[in-house]
């Protein structure tokens, strides 16, 4: 067999693409899978995810709801506990802390408070991040705040690959996934395998290797921190790249196999700094690896003001690869 004839075929597609390929097959893969949320049908998603959807599925599984998040994720959470695979559509993070209370107090606990009896095998899909000037009650990231909470698996990928096979293993899980989509990942492209299949949601992945520090970040920020290490590189400084992927659980073993090889890190978290992600994931590096470390754990974060509307201000409000190259270079003593 010749190389050639083992190779991958690969599609060109954009992240709202893969998304959207992620849903359908799941649609197809399995009758109990449906999508439910606000203008998922016939507008076609607010971001044009489910666009076409509701002509190839039909609206028994394409679901139009109310502008209710409470009632819907709570219809979402009744039918997985009476066996179907809903997948909650919330159009924004922003909205979804009007489904908090379902979220925390029901989705989250029903498996702990029912003595493992009943489970919620629910996937909640929703938006998040800034830099479309949507202002600040459409732009701000609060999975930070989800991974908070015990009972539910907090995902945010960053790659096709990841925003095509997330979803396909979410929905194995017995238990809830919330999923977080930056806006200003849709409109990336890249090429896909044809064949892409699920993916491990538990594990963080290194998306460049590097000796002299740890750049450790998720989601929309990804891009923003590997430009920054082509950047840095530039000026002889190899950082390393960690992508969380999975923000709860946080795959604690790959954040500490870096550190404890570049002894420097660097959390860059689109949220806001004060009781931030990024706090988090600096106090388990000074837990399990401050004996590694030769400088202060640095931070890279959202000014701490509702997110902007004029562009300049809202850029200026958010990570960008400059402030991560700066961070970086204080940590090395090269400020």
């Amino acid at each position: 067999m010749t190389q050639a004839a083992v190779q991958t075929d690969t599609i060109e597609m954009t992240y709202r693409e893969a998304v959207k390929q992620a849903l359908r097959d799941a649609m197809k893969r399995d009758e109990r899978v449906f999508l439910m949320g606000e203008d998922v049908g016939r507008y076609g998603g607010c971001y044009a995810v489910s666009h076409g959807l509701l002509a190839e599925f039909g609206p028994e599984r394409i679901r139009d709801t109310p502008l209710s998040e409470s009632g819907f994720t709570g219809a979402g959470i009744g039918a997985a506990m009476a066996g179907m695979r809903p997948i909650v559509e919330l159009m924004t993070v922003n909205f979804s802390l009007l489904a908090l209370d379902q979220i925390l107090n029901t989705a989250a606990t029903v498996r702990h408070m029912s003595g493992n009896q009943f489970g919620v095998p629910l996937v909640i899909r929703m938006a998040t991040g800034a830099g479309r000037q949507l202002a600040a009650q459409h732009s701000h990231s609060l999975e930070g705040w989800y991974a908070h909470i015990p009972g539910i698996k907090v995902l945010a990928p960053a790659t096709l690959e990841d925003a095509r096979g997330m979803l396909w293993t979410a929905l194995q899980d017995p238990d809830p996934v919330l999923i977080f989509e930056n806006v200003m990942l849709y409109n990336m492209t890249g090429k896909l395998a044809a064949d892409a299949g699920p993916v491990d949601i538990d594990k963080a992945a290194v998306r460049r290797a590097g000796r002299d520090i740890s750049l450790i970040t998720y989601g929309g920020s990804l891009w923003k921190t590997l430009e920054a290490a082509s950047a840095l590189a530039a000026d002889g400084i190899e950082a390393e790249v960690i992508d969380l992927r999975s923000l709860r659980p946080l795959d604690d073993a790959t954040i500490m196999a870096s550190v404890g090889k570049t002894r420097r890190a660097v959390i860059v978290d689109e949220g806001w700094r004060s009781g931030s992600l990024a706090a988090e994931v600096g106090m388990r590096v000074v837990e399990q690896a401050f004996w590694s470390l030769d400088a202060p754990i640095g931070r890279v974060c959202s000014e701490e003001v509702p997110i902007p509307y004029p562009r300049h201000l809202e850029n200026a409000a958010i990570p960008q690869a400059p402030k991560i190259v700066a961070a970086a270079k204080a940590a090395l003593g090269r400020a």
